[in-house]
């Protein structure tokens, strides 16, 4: 069983790889295609893909596998004969478990040790491939824009001569007022030797060039700009097109919480809670010791001396101050007073942006840490719901487990990302966000273990009209007892006794046997 199931999740698992992996390909396949990117650097690209995707696949795979191997079971009628041996369900599982509890152990190393490495050089990959420049395919017959600055128009191109006929180029790399048209009759297009710039020639043609490039256009429509035509036989343009692959810097990924492992998580955290806690006490202080927020101290009181009450040397009558000024006076104050207000509010908007900065930092930080932890354990949970469920449908093969799988999978992703997004947004704790999906998920891996152990008739049609039967008739002594103290209309009566007649007839005819 033991070899079954392991067989089963290596080939689950690459198939939900391989069908992962065209997702993520299709979410960054712009960054793939017309950049004439080498075979070596695509290969690298999927490898770092595929580690990506490990995080969603494993529990998928595991999820499928246990469904599988329980339901092949079950189907050949194997799991009720070892039942009727003696051997209990949690016992037939025990291999599996013990074996499982070797493959969270190998997800958390895989989340902590390998992720981040390949997350930094994904995204470095990404950040590459993004940055690189579309290779030079001209079409015939349409403006070509793929050149910064420049739109091209080609209508006709000979391939085996590298001629293009009839161009219009429109040159606005200094911008749109300052634009430059040519045409030409003919042209051709080459790369220098260190496939940095495009070298355009053109041949027989004219060229149209405002000279009021540094002033502004005048409004009157009527006034003419002055612009120069020149024609001429050849004409060269070096246009800046860098087509070689450059590779994003990773150090600059370094710092990021996807690049880092559990030790360093913690570490970045405590790191960044102290500095936070030592801004906010030093921004307190300054607030304390303004002159908008108290009066200006006394040389010799200090905030323990205003604290117990300690008698100042002069006390200062706020309102007779304020009437003995005259009406300018009183007016110069205020403004004062009103700048001095809006001057710490400022100062208090600016403290409160960079703790929340800090407190951004320390979420993704904590966000990240739970997430190691949450891969081991949701393989484990998936285990526990497809094992039993596997056991109580005895349905083997790729057609109920699959459907069952996506499913259960689709219900995990949708509450997973929930918790992801409310964490992220600091509406829910980030603990409570990350473990969201699995604390929704393992009650129901518990009550499914404890139905398979116990041989429920969990999917049984017949138990469940059982059930229902059994609520409609409560359901009506309820609503008698309810008629019995208040006075309910006739119709509603009626309406409640025909349903109650329909549950009967299907009740007696479902438990009467079939000829």
């Amino acid at each position: 069983m033991l070899k079954t199931f392991l067989g089963l999740l290596v080939m689950t698992f690459m198939v939900c790889i391989f069908i992962l992996l065209m997702q993520f390909v299709w979410m960054h396949v712009k960054d793939l295609v017309g950049k004439g990117v080498e075979v070596h650097i695509l290969a690298e690209f999927f490898i770092y893909a595929v580690a990506s995707v490990v995080p969603l696949a494993l529990p998928l795979a595991i999820l499928l596998a246990s469904l599988m191997t329980f339901g092949n079971l079950g189907e050949k009628s194997e799991l009720t004969a070892m039942k009727a041996a003696g051997v209990s369900l949690f016992r037939i599982m025990r291999p599996l478990t013990i074996s499982l509890f070797f493959i969270c152990g190998g997800a958390f190393l895989f989340s902590n040790y390998v992720l981040p490495i390949s997350q930094v050089k994904l995204w470095a990959l990404i950040f590459s491939l993004r940055q690189k420049s579309p290779e030079l395919e001209i079409p015939q017959g349409e403006f070509y824009d793929g050149i910064d600055g420049y739109n091209i128009y080609v209508r006709h191109k000979d391939p085996s001569r590298g001629m293009l006929y009839d161009m219009m180029i429109y040159d606005y790399s200094e911008g749109f007022q300052n634009a430059t048209v040519m045409v030409a009759d003919s042209g051709q297009i080459y790369f220098t030797d260190d496939k940095k710039f495009l070298l355009l020639r053109l041949y027989n043609g004219e060229s149209f060039e405002n000279l009021d490039r540094n002033q502004k256009r005048a409004t009157n429509s009527e006034k003419n700009i002055p612009y120069r035509r020149e024609s001429f036989t050849m004409k060269q343009l070096l246009i800046d097109f860098d087509m070689e692959f450059n590779r994003y810097d990773e150090s600059v990924l370094k710092d990021q919480h996807v690049s880092k492992d559990v030790v360093e998580l913690v570490e970045s955290i405590d790191s960044v809670q102290v500095l936070a806690h030592e801004r906010s006490a030093e921004q307190s202080a300054t607030l304390v010791d303004s002159r908008y927020f108290g009066r200006e101290r006394q040389s010799g009181r200090t905030l323990e001396d205003e604290a117990i009450g300690a008698p100042a040397d002069k006390v200062y009558d706020v309102d007779t101050l304020l009437a003995s000024l005259s009406a300018d006076e009183r007016y110069r104050a205020a403004s004062a007073a009103l700048e001095k207000a809006k001057s710490q509010r400022d100062q208090i908007d600016y403290n409160a942006l960079m703790l929340d900065d800090y407190q951004r930092y320390i979420r993704r930080h904590e966000i990240e840490l739970h997430r190691k932890f949450t891969l081991a354990f949701a393989c484990l949970v998936f285990f526990f719901i497809g094992a039993p469920l596997g056991a109580i449908t005895r349905k083997g093969g790729l057609g109920m487990p699959v459907v069952i799988s996506v499913v259960m999978f689709i219900v995990y992703y949708i509450i997973d990302n929930t918790g992801y997004k409310m964490a992220r947004e600091a509406l829910w704790p980030c603990w409570a966000g990350m473990w969201l999906s699995s604390m929704v998920l393992l009650p129901i891996g518990i009550f499914l273990t404890y139905k398979a152990a116990t041989d429920s008739s969990l999917f049984n049609p017949d138990a469940w009209l059982k059930v229902i039967s059994k609520t409609k008739r409560f359901i009506y002594r309820l609503w008698i007892q309810l008629n019995k103290r208040f006075a309910i209309s006739a119709k509603v009566n009626s309406l409640l006794l025909w349903m109650m007649k329909t549950a009967r007839t299907k009740a007696t005819s479902s438990s009467q046997p079939k000829k």
